[in-house]
């Protein structure tokens, strides 16, 4: 291999293992609020519910969010043009499917719910607090574990890419080699 090539090569596991990552932290943000935070939110009444939940989504408006979040999708979309033509390409290409999927549902749904949660307004002045709960939690939360699973599946598709990747190359030559009767 010439250095250019074993260059391009670095560059290329590095971009797939960033990817890797940021898919990771994601499909844990997503894991966790299924698992965890709105389960136990589900035990809150309804003003206590809706003003933990305005304030989620309004401090996970911030860079570091979005880095992991966007940075997801940007990597996994570079990691997948760099994979053209390498055998683990399908793997990736599946990433990018599924999270493409989370994406466009954060985008259509997550995001118009979280937006409609903060336009009710302070949830002590909410005359019917359990209507506005009502119409944000049950859609929310189903749309929530699409996410997660969708996220998780890209994460696994992408920790295989990088499994089957990182594997030794071998060439041509150095196969026949092997198997030919010289080499015994």
């Amino acid at each position: 291999m010439t250095d250019n090539s074993t260059e391009r090569r670095g560059t290329t596991a590095g971009v797939l293992g960033a990817a890797t990552v940021a898919m990771g932290l994601i499909a844990g943000v997503f894991y966790i609020f299924a698992c965890a935070i709105m389960p136990a939110l589900a035990r809150s009444d309804d003003r206590v519910f809706i003003e933990v939940m305005q304030n989620i989504n309004d401090v996970i408006q911030n860079p570091v969010f979005f880095l992991g979040f966007l940075g997801a999708l940007v990597l996994t979309a570079v990691s997948a043009r760099q994979s053209r033509g390498e055998p683990n390409r399908w793997w990736v290409f599946t990433a990018l499917a599924a999270y493409t999927l989370v994406f466009l549902v954060t985008v259509a749904v997550n995001i118009p719910l979280n937006n409609g949660l903060a336009d009710a307004g302070d949830p002590s002045r909410i005359a019917d607090p359990a209507a506005v709960r009502d119409r944000f939690e049950d859609t929310w939360v189903a749309w929530n574990v699409v996410r997660a699973l969708l996220s998780t599946l890209a994460l696994a598709c992408l920790a295989r890419a990088l499994f089957l990747y990182r594997r030794p190359q071998t060439s041509a030559y150095l196969e026949s080699a092997a198997g030919s009767s010289a080499s015994r």
